[in-house]
């Protein structure tokens, strides 16, 4: 309806409204409603409600009505129609109860989003949505030949819980969601992206892709014991590059690839705690994510300006961004009453009920980079670091009402967990706000608050690029290209040189038939074939000789 409806502000209503009532409808079904159909001799669930799933559909659907709201200003169909399309892949993968549903909408969420960064028309942004949808394309190809081989080894697409004894089908399934989970070194497509897309866009990119990625882990790989070393790597390597990069939407991006790995870890570690504390997590970092995403959208908006190094002294011109972004910061860093402290800790304390004292440390450390980059070092640089002399124009209200309506999620959920506890699929209690919790946490935010004014003088934004191990691919891009694109490239030329000559002899050797029989040589008179050519009669009269021919000829074998 977007693609084809006249007026802005009926096209946004619909980018709200959609949503909505598609979270009324989840509602009204309720878990355990399902649809099959067949399609070529494969039976297919085109879409299953499970408990599992039901928490990721809400979520998904909650926010992309309100980036809906965040974007009702923008004048853009094809945005409009992508941000739509992008939100129904995600929806699709989440609900699908076949890898066949699922791989069509993972492919329906790789070209959607990728509009919404070639959407901004940059120079910049062209490139990284080009390199976005080449690695999204391979990644669903990885999954594609998982799901091939799967199908062969079972004689079946439903969906089910994989286990390393199926071989290179669950590897290679494995191999396709870890690109999408943004799994360090195959992450740099998304700090890449994420700052190059539209402002509006972002909002709904931090919160798909990676989340629905996560949630197929959660269906597939429980309990994969690999998963928790992978996402212990991923919190920690995200906040290192996070304190390194300098654009406030890059280190946003990067903070994903660290939270989304307490998640990960969570799915390794397996047990019902872990599992909906992944959940949780998912739910609560969509919420908090996008509130930061908008505020960062907001600085844009209003300055025109990214980079952390060339920000400061917005705080009494942008005084309600400020608020709302640090909500967001509070939740992300894991403030008690905000929604960050009631999940995250969910996956910590799971760690320590299965004895992985290791990997708890590990997650607890990589807390203190977030409140260290997201919590103080995006916030003082921009809003009270040093005043760079920046003009603020006010930006769209309904960005503040979509920052207001995310705020309130964030607050409302960490005052009262179990609205959300409610909501999550696996048996097992958990109380938040113990005495033991509130202290560790207490002692977390005020320890690293100490280091952080300490260093902040270092930990200023510089105005250069982190190398992240794209390089390392960027720099073998030459030889690759030497090997791979240009004897193709050469091949292909080959063969359109050799048709135009082809096509070139024949065109003056046909030109003219009538001259092959002498006729019309040495006229001074060049040939006309629309004066000269056979009457239209001549020719119907031999194609249908030709056929008679054919038929008597069948009819004599025949016989």
């Amino acid at each position: 309806m977007a693609a084809i409806l006249p007026g802005k502000s009926l096209r946004a209503a619909i980018c709200v409204a959609v949503p909505l009532v598609g979270l009324w409808q989840l509602w009204t079904m309720g878990v355990g409603a399902s649809a099959n159909a067949s399609l070529a001799g494969f039976e297919l669930t085109l879409y299953s409600v499970t408990k599992v799933n039901f928490v990721f559909a809400v979520i998904f659907l909650l926010i992309s009505a309100v980036a809906g709201v965040y974007a009702w200003h923008v004048d853009d169909r094809g945005q409009q129609v992508a941000a739509l399309s992008y939100a129904a892949g995600a929806l699709g993968v989440t609900l699908a109860g076949d890898f066949l549903t699922l791989l069509l909408f993972w492919e329906l969420m790789a070209v959607a989003s990728a509009w919404l960064v070639f959407a901004r028309k940059e120079a910049r942004s062209l490139r990284a949505g080009v390199r976005y949808l080449l690695v999204h394309v391979a990644g669903g190809s990885l999954l594609f030949g998982g799901i091939i081989l799967f199908y062969g080894q079972t004689g079946t697409l439903t969906l089910q819980a994989l286990t390393p004894d199926m071989g290179l089908a669950a590897w290679l399934v494995l191999a396709g969601v870890a690109l999408n989970v943004a799994l360090p070194p195959l992450h740099p497509w998304l700090p890449d992206a994420y700052p190059k897309a539209t402002i509006t866009g972002a909002i709904f990119m931090s919160a798909l892709t990676t989340k629905s990625a996560v949630y197929v882990l959660l269906v597939l790989f429980p309990g994969w014991d690999l998963l928790i070393y992978m996402g212990l790597f991923m919190a920690l390597y995200g906040v290192v590059y996070a304190v390194l990069a300098n654009d406030i939407r890059q280190i946003l991006a990067y903070h994903i690839i660290s939270q989304v790995g307490y998640m990960v870890t969570g799915v390794g570690i397996g047990t019902a705690l872990s599992m909906n504390g992944t959940a949780a997590h998912a739910f609560s970092h969509i919420l908090y994510k996008a509130l930061l995403f908008m505020g960062a959208g907001a600085v844009i908006q209003a300055t025109g300006v990214s980079k952390l190094s060339d920000l400061g002294g917005l705080a009494p011109k942008m005084r309600g961004v400020v608020w709302l972004f640090m909500i967001g910061a509070f939740s992300i860093s894991g403030f008690p009453l905000f929604n960050g402290f009631i999940s995250k800790s969910m996956i910590v304390s799971s760690a320590g009920e299965a004895h992985h004292y290791a990997i708890m440390l590990g997650l607890l450390l990589a807390s203190v980079g977030t409140f260290l980059h997201t919590g103080l070092k995006i916030p003082v640089f921009t809003f009270w670091g040093k005043d760079q002399k920046l003009e603020a124009k006010p930006i769209p209200r309904n960005m503040y009402v979509a920052m207001g309506l995310v705020a309130f999620g964030c607050t409302f959920f960490g005052v009262y967990p179990h609205a959300l506890y409610v909501l999550l699929p696996f048996d097992a209690e958990y109380h938040p706000y113990t005495a033991y919790h509130l202290v560790e946490a207490t002692q977390i935010l005020t320890f690293t608050f100490i280091g952080f004014w300490v260093l902040r003088a270092k930990l200023a934004g510089e105005p250069y690029i982190a190398l992240d191990t794209d390089w390392f691919y960027r720099r073998g891009a030459p030889v690759a290209t030497a090997l791979l694109v240009k004897p193709v490239n050469a091949f292909f030329a080959a063969g359109a040189k050799t048709r135009d000559g082809i096509a070139s002899l024949l065109a003056s050797n046909f030109g003219n038939p009538r001259a092959w029989f002498g006729m019309n040589k040495g006229s001074a008179d060049a040939f006309n074939p629309d004066v000269e050519r056979s009457p239209l009669g001549a020719g119907l009269a031999f194609i249908l000789l030709v056929f008679v021919a054919i038929f008597a000829s069948v009819m004599l074998l025949a016989s």
